[in-house]
């Protein structure tokens, strides 16, 4: 089975952290926490802040690896490396996601994207 090897950002901005509602494919109206895939000899820290820049239109430092997903959908295996991050710009301008929100990390009724759900669920056990 094919492995995807992708990277995403817990943003951060004091208590809250922001989520994206995917606006593309299969799980398009669920929130993710936003990122993309790894290019052929890119480093994960190097991939996430291309794909912010590309999908958000924000630059970005990374302040810590948090998390590592191993999530098997029916017809591959994603490895998501998580980030802790914070914005270095003002403004979020979304080019492939439908919309944004800073939540809480507890609050509920948020329907995820699959993979996410461990994140989310790492991130109320420990904090960000």
């Amino acid at each position: 089975m094919k492995t995807i090897n992708v990277v995403a950002a817990i943003l951060k901005n004091e208590d809250k952290i922001l989520i994206a509602k995917r606006g593309y494919g299969e799980f398009k109206g669920m929130y993710e926490f936003p990122g993309g895939k790894i290019e052929k000899g890119e480093k994960p820290q190097d991939a996430l802040k291309r794909e912010l820049l590309e999908e958000m239109k924000v630059n970005i430092d990374i302040d810590y690896f948090f998390y590592r997903v191993h999530y098997k959908y029916p017809d591959f295996i994603l490895e998501m490396d998580c980030f802790v991050c914070h914005l270095l710009d003002d403004h979020i301008t979304l080019t492939e996601h439908m919309d944004y929100k800073w939540v809480y990390p507890d609050e509920d009724n948020i329907l995820w994207v699959p993979a996410d759900v461990q994140v989310i669920r790492e991130i109320r056990k420990r904090g960000v």
